[in-house]
């Protein structure tokens, strides 16, 4: 099975937006719709409490014919139109939808962060990760996060095994990003996120990409949108991964990113396992 991945960064942007930007990515979701996956998973969708509109809904059903879509925003106490998630699936295979709270600090289980899909023989989840936010004011919270995150994963690979993607806003080793050294103070390469990330891997998962490539350097999913170079210069971080429980870890054929162009902030990241 195909497997892709995106932090977005609107989806009202990318399907109705008029911005050289909004351009852009619309070409990635064409490449992306062009390779077919037969799940694709999509953070940061910024949508309303209501979700996607008839104008939304008839775009994505124009890029991707014959797919279903499930989708999570932010509610009420959480900020409107934040964070939020979705999912776009093959419709033949009409998995089991939820919406898990995982007892996270207040508000961050209502921001729409996590949907999970349930298979015959697998689940399939997607999660936003809380960022620590500018001068790590959020980090305390974050580091709950990735606790009741843990348990969460934990929970599901006792059921049966877990394909787990998304931006879970943390590089974690130092080939993850290109100037460790400058940012060991900042969000996304703390020493607690970094440990947070190991303990998740060490609870019975496997990260995809470093599996297959474990000495690969310069390969990020993330370059600054403010920064005109980053992308050019490949100043960049790898934040975005396919997370799979370990007895699923070589079944795994292809991980990876998708090239974006020009395009900064998030690029689309894939999996191929053979199930």
């Amino acid at each position: 099975m195909k497997f892709i991945s995106w932090n977005i960064d609107s989806i009202n942007a990318a399907l109705t937006g008029t911005s050289v930007r909004a351009g852009e990515t619309r070409e990635v979701l064409k490449k992306i719709a062009a390779l077919a996956p037969d799940v694709f998973a999509i953070q940061e969708t910024k949508l309303s409490k209501n979700g996607p509109t008839k104008k939304h809904l008839a775009v994505l059903n124009e890029l991707f014919p014959g797919y279903d879509l499930a989708w999570r925003s932010s509610v009420e106490p959480a900020r409107k139109g934040y964070a939020g998630t979705m999912y776009l699936y093959k419709e033949e295979y009409q998995p089991t939808v939820s919406y898990p709270q995982i007892g996270a600090p207040a508000p961050m289980d209502d921001e729409g962060r996590i949907i999970t899909l349930e298979f015959p023989d697998f689940f399939v989840t997607e999660v936003y990760t809380p960022n620590s936010g500018n001068g790590l004011k959020r980090l305390d919270e974050r580091q709950e996060w990735d606790d009741c995150y843990r348990e969460y994963l934990k929970e599901l690979d006792a059921k049966k095994p877990v394909i787990a993607s998304g931006d879970f806003n943390v590089a974690h080793e130092e080939i993850d990003l290109a100037h460790p050294a400058n940012n060991h103070h900042s969000a996304g390469f703390t020493d607690e996120e970094r440990e947070n990330f190991s303990k998740l891997l060490a609870a019975g998962f496997t990260d995809s990409f470093r599996k297959l490539h474990p000495d690969e350097e310069g390969a990020y999913s993330w370059w600054a949108q403010r920064v005109l170079t980053s992308k050019q210069n490949n100043s960049g971080w790898r934040i975005d991964y396919w997370l799979v429980s370990d007895r699923l870890a070589d079944k795994v054929t292809k991980a990876g990113m998708i090239d974006s162009g020009e395009r900064r902030d998030h690029t689309p990241i894939e999996l191929e396992i053979d199930l």
